[in-house]
């Protein structure tokens, strides 16, 4: 099956368990992989027989910015939901990177990936 991804997607947000998260807010940026048969697109050099991902990443962005959840697993999730609303769309991988979570430690990102299909 073929595939489109954008990654590297930023957008502000208030998703979190602390209150400090809730308040002050935090860049969030995500990838995501589309699967489906882009040979119809391909075929016609045709828009409308695939995905628009300038159209994908404004929804998505709206969503992180959006209302706020607990679990960046809960974000990953809606987003996932979003990709599917395109009929083409068999699957879904959606990362979720939140590179400023509270760890009182150095580290480089916090990554929760989750996949989703029609079936």
């Amino acid at each position: 099956m073929d595939s489109v991804t954008v990654k590297g997607l930023r957008a502000r947000g208030r998703h979190g368990c602390l209150p400090g998260e809730r308040e002050l807010g935090q860049e969030f940026v995500v990838d995501v992989t589309l699967f489906f048969d882009t040979g119809p697109a391909a075929a016609g050099d045709d828009l409308t027989k695939t995905v628009d991902y300038g159209e994908l990443a404004l929804r998505l962005v709206e969503v992180v910015e959006g209302e706020p959840v607990n679990l960046i697993e809960t974000l990953a999730g809606r987003l996932a939901a979003i990709c599917l609303d395109y009929d083409l769309v068999e699957e879904a991988e959606v990362s979720v990177h939140k590179p400023a979570a509270p760890i009182p430690l150095l580290f480089d990102d916090v990554v929760v990936t989750v996949r989703r299909s029609r079936a």
